[in-house]
């Protein structure tokens, strides 16, 4: 049996020979419409020679010209696994476009360890301004040029695309989009740690390890867990994040809920003028709405969701 050099079950294993096999989050849906939604869906490349792409999704019974919320997801995966594709996603954004009434471009960023972070990162930002070259009018894609309102937008992601969505809204706040309003995140079990810990982290130290093996896995240049790309606190371009409200979703056995919370403590301290809520969902595990779509829990969770994404 081949040497495993890299072990970070359940979600990769990287062997000597340089075989890499992911664990999970190999499954595909194929882009077909949902047949219990009415949601249309499709899939776009935005630049093939990086295979950057996305997918979309389209509410049932929205006219030429109705304008609705633009929802641009990240999926989580700790950088290493899943994608737009893949079942759990594919299930929970048909529901939320459906719910929500808003058009969703689920990005398909590469994944570490083959492209290593910063990549992810950067693959999210060109197809983010993909999405925003078709404010005025241009852009070639009609689902974003006939039913986006590109004065709601929001970001949103769990674990790592929680993450990104962070990362992502930080940048529009600093470089600016032009025609677009992002209105707020939506943030679900981000992935966020640091060097020292807080809270009840301390009575974790299994966790905290993962964490850190798995970030520098994934951003092998990375100076560690105070890195600002994974300690909030550590980045002094914090209070640039360019929306005014932020909803956080933490669950009760997940050990990222402490980072969790004290991402809204950190925003706050650092002068972000924004409204930062946290709802902790109690006996729940980490990204519990992806695997338990009709739990209480999960239904709830959506409802919120849903009404972040309506105000105006």
């Amino acid at each position: 049996m081949a040497e495993i050099v890299h072990d970070f079950f359940p979600l990769i294993r990287v062997y000597k020979d340089g075989r890499i096999e992911r664990l999970m989050g190999e499954g595909f849906v194929p882009p077909e419409s949902d047949p219990e939604t009415g949601v249309q869906i499709k899939d776009i490349e935005i630049d093939p020679e990086i295979n950057l792409s996305a997918r979309l999704y389209l509410p049932k019974n929205v006219d030429t010209v109705q304008k609705i919320p633009l929802f641009v997801y990240f999926h989580g995966g700790g950088f290493v696994i899943e994608s737009a594709s893949s079942p759990s996603y594919h299930k929970h954004l048909s529901t939320v476009a459906a719910e929500a009434n808003v058009v969703i471009v689920s990005v398909n960023y590469r994944l570490a360890p083959e492209y290593p972070l910063p990549i992810a990162y950067e693959d999210t930002w060109l197809a983010l301004k993909w999405v925003a070259s078709h404010a005025n009018g241009d852009g070639h894609e009609p689902w974003l040029k006939d039913h986006a309102d590109f004065n709601r937008v929001y970001f949103g992601g769990d674990s790592a695309g929680g993450n990104i969505a962070h990362h992502i809204a930080i940048r529009v706040g600093l470089e600016k989009l032009d025609g677009v309003k992002l209105e707020g995140i939506f943030l679900a079990c981000p992935f966020f740690w640091g060097k020292d810990p807080i809270d009840g982290e301390g009575e974790n130290l299994g966790a905290k390890d993962f964490v850190e093996k798995l970030w520098l896995f994934a951003n092998p240049n990375s100076s560690g867990l105070d890195d600002p790309l994974i300690n909030p606190e550590k980045d002094p371009k914090l209070s640039s994040l360019g929306c005014d409200k932020v909803l956080v979703y933490v669950a009760g056995k997940d050990p990222l809920r402490f980072r969790g919370f004290y991402y809204k403590e950190v925003l706050e301290k650092n002068g972000w003028p924004g409204t930062v809520e946290v709802v902790e969902v109690k006996d729940e595990e980490h990204v519990f709405h992806l695997f338990a779509t009709e739990a209480e829990n999960a239904i709830g969770m959506m409802k919120k969701l849903v009404s972040f994404l309506n105000q105006s």
